[in-house]
């Protein structure tokens, strides 16, 4: 066999020589930067190749990124529409409340006179009847209220109590046919009789002489006749006058002044203690 080709250095001899070349080119650069240009080359042509190592890592980065930013929006469009939900209904009710209180308040600044004691009840059901006009409250015999007891809202009259049990009462409205009030002119003191028409936005003033010092728009009061009503309470404004000579009496309406079918909170009137010691004396 042939071995001329196959003599050389030995290994030992090519470690020891490639380390004496590293050491060489490694203080040849330090001392001279004599690669610096090549290392510039270098890193260009192997900087793609890193970014293509590091592009799989990014794409996983982001898309987790992008599903967690994701679900912490779905989270907080959640929480955010459960906030405003909350809020919603608290301002509804905050709203309802501050109208419940203006009613009240209007309620019991209305005109009362001195000395009568009054209380405040609240609508408990309404009468389905369509030939009737009748509520129910909240306060009866417990709390002191008798039948023929006038009742008011924050405009004026209302009706007055007709059935009175021990926990509620039941109110016989101004627009229901068979009630009547004796009332006066405001702007001239004369005396009518309004009676129920079955609508709650109208009333019949029977027995109006054509001659009679009325006009549209007076406002007709509580005249105390009957001892039933107190006198002075708004009760209704003349909306209608039609004088046929044919008639005996002339055709006039009015609007009632309490808002018949808007009603919440009533007020109960006692009569004052003069006027108490004055029917037990008769």
């Amino acid at each position: 066999m042939n071995l001329m080709f196959s003599r050389g250095p030995s290994l030992q001899s090519r470690l020891a020589l490639g380390l004496l070349l590293s050491v060489a080119l490694i203080l040849f650069d330090h001392k001279f930067n004599g690669f610096g240009t090549t290392r510039v080359y270098l890193n260009s042509l192997v900087s793609p190749l890193q970014y293509l190592a590091n592009l799989p890592g990014e794409m996983l980065n982001a898309s987790a990124n992008r599903l967690v930013s994701q679900e912490r929006l779905i989270e907080e469009n959640a929480k955010l529409t459960h906030d405003a939900v909350l809020m919603s209904e608290q301002l509804q009710r905050f709203t309802f409340l501050q109208q419940e209180n203006v009613r009240l308040r209007r309620l019991l600044n209305s005109p009362v006179k001195n000395g009568t004691k009054k209380s405040v009840a609240e609508l408990m059901a309404v009468d389905n009847n369509p030939y009737s006009h009748q509520i129910v409250i909240n306060k009866g015999a417990i709390n002191g209220v008798f039948e023929g007891q006038p009742v008011l809202d924050d405009n004026g009259v209302v009706g007055q109590i007709m059935q009175v049990s021990s926990t509620n009462s039941r109110v016989l409205l101004l627009a229901d046919v068979t009630h009547s009030i004796p009332v006066r002119v405001a702007r001239n003191n004369v005396r009518l009789v309004v009676s129920g028409s079955g609508s709650l936005r109208e009333l019949f003033i029977p027995h109006v002489p054509h001659s009679s010092d009325l006009k549209v728009g007076d406002l007709l009061i509580s005249s105390g006749l009957g001892n039933v009503f107190p006198e002075g309470y708004p009760v209704a404004k003349v909306s209608s006058i039609i004088r046929d000579e044919s008639r005996p009496f002339a055709q006039v309406t009015a609007v009632p002044v309490a808002q018949l079918d808007r009603l919440k909170y009533l007020l109960l009137l006692w009569p004052s203690e003069d006027l108490t010691k004055e029917a037990l004396a008769e």
